[in-house]
């Protein structure tokens, strides 16, 4: 009888753990804020905002009153590192969460779920092996209209691209990559030294050390990064089980100085993301979030 409670008791509490998941913390959306010194001394502070991994579906509507309100963050550069979609016909109401946020100078990249949709995973075998290359997604996504949707306010598509954008009379130079987990990566196409009298950040979904390595090695300051979820199901008091990546669990989200075997290092931002898969619709101990990471002068 003991053991017959015991595995009753078992079953309950995960249960519970599931619908706290689910209808709770799914939509207890969080702003982080964080400072990175990788500015010129003497510079003025400038604020980044870093959303990833929006997975949105259309009838989402609190996931997209929050996405709308971030344009009141006033952020003075905008950063997404893509997988916004988990249905082709969320493309308009996404498209419109962001407007007000458009007209901020920003730059993005995408992730394998802006090319193909989210089909069924068993949520558990991420603990001893990552999603890549596994084949057979259900829906054929729409990035041109995703990509029109980003670009139509100024956004730099950072897709293996490099670019430079204007705030407040300081150049950013942003270089990004497709997808690592998808081996979509070609750093070589945006490879080298920073221009001169410019701030250089990178940009990529997935935070692979090839691409960490590849942009702390050319000079790049501060990478972003998303698609690890945080983690998405953590253990209180410990954290992360996983990255999804070949990055340590304890690196799945948050601000942290990432070093090459060769010497080199830079700052690495990664978003613990505003959703998930309609398939695995819950977190747990990893709340979704944004953040707003204010850039100021390194030290003298």
């Amino acid at each position: 009888m003991r053991i017959v409670s015991a595995a009753a008791l078992t079953l309950a509490v995960g249960a519970a753990c599931v619908a706290y998941g689910t209808f709770v913390e799914s939509a207890a959306y969080r702003v982080r804020r964080y400072d990175v010194p990788v500015l010129e001394p003497g510079s003025e502070p400038l604020r980044v905002l870093h959303f990833s991994d929006v997975h949105l579906l259309p009838w989402q509507r609190r996931r997209l009153a929050f996405v709308a309100s971030l344009a009141g963050l006033r952020p003075d550069l905008v950063i997404s590192t893509g997988d916004n979609l988990s249905s082709p016909d969320a493309v308009g109401a996404f498209g419109d969460a962001l407007e007000p946020l458009l007209r901020t100078p920003g730059g993005f990249v995408f992730g394998s779920n802006d090319f193909q949709g989210p089909r069924f995973r068993n949520p558990i075998s991420y603990v001893w092996k990552t999603s890549a290359k596994e084949a057979g997604e259900a829906a054929v996504m729409r990035p041109d209209e995703v990509r029109e949707a980003l670009a139509s306010g100024g956004w730099l598509d950072l897709n293996n691209a490099r670019g430079t954008v204007d705030v407040r009379g300081q150049t950013i130079e942003l270089r990004g990559t497709g997808d690592a987990h998808e081996s979509r990566d070609k750093y070589a196409q945006v490879a080298g030294p920073p221009a001169a009298g410019t701030v250089p950040l990178g940009v990529t979904h997935s935070p692979y050390s090839r691409v960490l390595d590849a942009m702390a090695r050319d000079g790049v300051r501060l990478v972003f990064a998303g698609h690890t979820h945080g983690g998405q199901v953590c253990v209180p008091g410990y954290g992360a089980l996983t990255s999804n990546c070949d990055l340590p669990p304890a690196q799945a989200k948050g601000l942290f100085r990432h070093e090459t075997a060769d010497g080199h290092s830079c700052w690495v931002h990664v978003s613990g993301g505003v959703g998930m898969s309609p398939f695995a619709p819950f977190r747990f101990a990893c709340p979704p979030e944004v953040s707003l990471l204010t850039l100021t002068p390194r030290p003298e």
